[in-house]
């Protein structure tokens, strides 16, 4: 008798923000130990000029940053940026680059990616929303709840543009308001509890 025993797929965390969002996220990855065995992606809203996170959080971060590429494999212990002027999904366990749907006003990106999220990734979702204008991935947060994630909003008193995480607190639908440097710390907190899993494809019996 042969029984297959999958490996489950480690959590993945998406952190929202728009403007003052590189305060927040230099502050929370600074807080962040190399091996947590959770992936980060960073959505943040660009329409008309080239991210350069990519380049800029490496110095506060022992993990591998990547811009991200169509087809990519997400992969635990890195921290991925979407690009600019496009829509972010995820299928088979890899990223999905579309042009964007929302050209003009504010932008949905993030909200895009976090109904992706619940529809295509099997373990644990974390959605973080920091600084930024709008509301941009408040609509999907009830959708991450009923998937049984964990929903984070930053303090509006330590954003530089409380807009977003305060559209994200007033939809009920958050579990943690917290500072970044908390933030990192409740993510820490979080992985500890996800159980380890097997990683052995087959066991004979």
């Amino acid at each position: 008798m042969v029984a297959k025993n999958i490996r489950k797929r480690f959590p993945i965390v998406c952190v929202g923000g728009s403007a003052g969002g590189l305060d927040a996220y230099t502050r929370l990855l600074r807080h962040l130990p190399a091996q947590m065995g959770v992936a980060i992606v960073i959505v943040n809203h660009l329409r008309t000029v080239s991210t350069l996170l990519h380049e800029i959080l490496p110095r506060y971060t022992t993990m591998p940053v990547d811009l991200i590429l169509e087809g990519m494999r997400v992969e635990a212990d890195h921290v991925y940026i979407i690009p600019e002027q496009r829509d972010l999904h995820v299928a088979d366990g890899a990223f999905r680059l579309k042009p964007i749907s929302k050209p003009r006003g504010w932008p949905d990106v993030i909200t895009v990616f976090l109904k992706s999220l619940t529809d295509c990734w099997d373990s644990e979702l974390i959605a973080i929303i920091v600084s930024g204008y709008d509301g941009d991935g408040s609509a999907a947060l009830r959708g991450i709840k009923e998937a049984g994630g964990v929903t984070i909003a930053q303090k509006t008193d330590t954003a530089k543009q409380p807009d977003m995480p305060q559209s994200a607190i007033d939809t009920g639908c958050i579990d943690f308001i917290l500072s970044p440097e908390e933030i990192g710390e409740k993510l820490i907190e979080i992985a500890r509890l996800v159980p380890v899993q097997p990683t052995s494809k087959t066991n004979r019996a």
